[in-house]
């Protein structure tokens, strides 16, 4: 507890650790907008399908973010531009603003 107190670098490490946390919690709730995001299946088993499927979701977008952000560093880098290794710890594959998580999906016709 003390440490806690005296240290300013461990309760930013902690502080860090809890932001990824909510980070993820939001995501969660985010993907889960079924039945206003709370599970209502009577039975262990059928609750325990529906927060795997949830985590899988989740993993599936966390992995796509992680390779994309790969991807777009590594252009980004070969496009000559200075992207300091000590950066991308900063940034976080939680995003998920860049998905359409409604299926509402627009055309435009002319096209």
């Amino acid at each position: 507890m003390i440490e806690w107190y005296s240290s300013p670098a461990l309760r930013r490490r902690c502080q860090a650790g809890l932001n990824k946390g909510e980070a993820a919690h939001k995501l969660k709730r985010a993907v889960f907008f079924h039945e206003r995001g709370e599970i209502r299946d009577r039975s262990f088993e059928s609750q325990a399908f529906r927060a795997s499927g949830l985590n899988l979701v989740v993993s599936a977008i966390v992995h796509w973010n992680t390779v994309y952000l790969d991807r777009a560093i590594t252009q980004l880098k070969r496009a000559g531009r200075d992207i300091p290794d000590t950066l991308s710890k900063h940034i976080s594959p939680l995003s998920w603003e860049h998905i359409n998580l409604t299926g509402i999906y627009t055309w435009d016709a002319e096209h």
